[in-house]
């Protein structure tokens, strides 16, 4: 597992990548070319993947992100170091808190 502030990232196994996920919705990449996992409301700094892949978006309103590396990549981010990533499938979950009567993404 790999985490880099509010996102964790979970390596998958071949057989443990939903069946779903050659439908699911493909996340764009932004205006630098990057695959961003969460975009930092205050500071306007990413966690974003670097290198050619996929993101793929889970049913959900907060549902986890599927990731795809198929040459390995790079999550990098303003302030923190950058975490190598070896090529495969991974889950990307954003960290939640509870407010009273919901639950809601961490806000960076």
């Amino acid at each position: 597992m790999y985490r880099q502030g509010d996102v964790l990232i979970v390596p998958l196994d071949e057989a443990a990548v939903p069946p779903h996920a050659a439908d699911a919705p493909q996340e764009p990449r932004d205006a630098r070319g990057r695959l961003v996992l969460a975009l930092g409301e205050v500071t306007g700094h990413a966690h974003a993947v670097l290198g050619p892949g996929r993101l793929l978006r889970e049913p959900g309103a907060v549902g986890p992100l599927l990731l795809h590396l198929p040459d390995g990549g790079r999550v990098v981010h303003e302030e923190h170091a950058a975490i190598p990533l070896p090529k495969g499938w991974y889950r990307v979950v954003r960290q939640r808190e509870y407010v009273p009567g919901s639950v809601r993404l961490v806000a960076d």
